[in-house]
């Protein structure tokens, strides 16, 4: 019987080996946006860690739209060539994995803490900086008072959404994921929960998705037709009056229509009491939702860890390919384990690693 997970998929005009894929995961560990050595020794290891599809963590597309001071960004000449080290890197260790940058801004959950801080807004007198949003609506407590967005500076925006993708594919990235989830600009875009602006920004769900239209527009004229882009999506915001999976519907198919590849199904991280209930696959029955209401391929996440789950979502249609996100960073060879597992033969072992990885 064939093993799905392992068999090649086309996002787009690019071909991925399998369908494993790898999320983005901020590592917080850039300096004013540029790669640190960590990060080549980091993506290194996952382009070798037997997934088709690695996504690189967040790029800020402007400093201000960092979700702490460790993120990395695409807003310079300098942010660039960091990101350029790192594809190289991982391009030359692996040739055959296929590599995309996400690219953000963070909105009203920019100038944070890192995690091991203790989260909550770093305010200005603490180094941070005043952050942005479509409505004056801090997050939560501990969390800065946003300055709501003009019209021309939400245009300004999507223009640099834009450039930033452009420099990620100079950088020699296969293309970009859209960041459309968790609670960040876009996001807050799409959610009732912190757009309330009466412009054409706001209100009816056509208005609130004006933004993110926007975005893929100006992301998809910067980069060439080979390219490939996606986005993520919180399909819920897990409360009765946030972004519903029907709007998120609607989400996908204006992304198909603006030129999208793929869409990769996330929930939640727009409000810090939603009732969201976390386990093995919660997220699943989403992007089969997305999956059925969209013609492009879905990646689902969500606490997917072995193998055989992988391959059972892959197998009843849930979603083309699948998500590995925290498992892969307690094992860093998840992908080759997996074909071990599933008794996949024949594969491709690097071969500094042959002795010591059998399948």
């Amino acid at each position: 019987m064939q093993v799905k997970l392992f068999t090649p998929i086309r996002l787009g005009s690019v071909e991925v080996a399998n369908r494993i894929s790898i999320p983005p995961m901020c590592m917080y560990s850039a300096r004013s946006g540029i790669a640190q050595p960590f990060h080549l020794v980091h993506y290194g290891r996952l382009a070798l860690s037997g997934a088709g599809l690695v996504c690189i963590e967040a790029a800020a597309v402007t400093p201000e739209g960092r979700i702490t001071e460790g993120d990395l960004g695409l807003w310079s000449d300098e942010c660039e060539a960091g990101m350029a080290r790192i594809v190289e890197t991982m391009k030359s260790l692996n040739p055959e994995v296929k590599v995309i940058v996400q690219i953000s801004h963070a909105g009203r959950k920019a100038s944070a803490k890192r995690p091991w801080e203790g989260g909550g807004s770093r305010m200005p007198a603490e180094g941070g900086w005043r952050v942005l949003a479509p409505s004056p609506i801090p997050f939560a407590e501990g969390f800065a008072l946003p300055r709501a967005l003009t019209f021309d500076e939400c245009a300004a925006l999507a223009k640099a959404f834009g450039e930033a993708a452009a420099r990620a594919v100079r950088a020699g990235a296969d293309g970009v994921e859209i960041h459309m989830a968790h609670g960040y600009l876009i996001h807050e875009f799409l959610s009732p929960l912190s757009n309330q602006r009466i412009d054409e920004y706001g209100g009816a769900l056509e208005n609130r998705m004006r933004f993110a239209c926007e975005v893929m527009d100006a992301v998809r004229m910067r980069v060439p037709e080979e390219a490939l882009v996606g986005l993520r999506i919180s399909a819920t915001d897990w409360v009765e009056d946030g972004f519903q999976p029907d709007e998120a519907e609607a989400l996908v198919r204006a992304a198909r229509v603006h030129g999208l590849d793929f869409v990769d199904v996330s929930t939640g991280g727009n409000t810090p009491d939603a009732p969201i209930p976390a386990g093995p696959g919660y997220q699943v029955e989403f992007a089969a939702r997305m999956k059925r209401a969209c013609d492009m391929p879905v990646i689902a996440v969500g606490l997917i860890a072995n193998a055989w789950q992988a391959e059972t979502l892959l197998a009843e249609g849930s979603a083309d390919m699948i998500d590995v996100g925290r498992a892969v960073l307690d094992d860093p060879n998840w992908g080759w384990h997996a074909a071990r597992d599933l008794g996949v033969k024949g594969l491709k072992v690097p071969a500094p690693y042959e002795r010591g990885i059998r399948l």
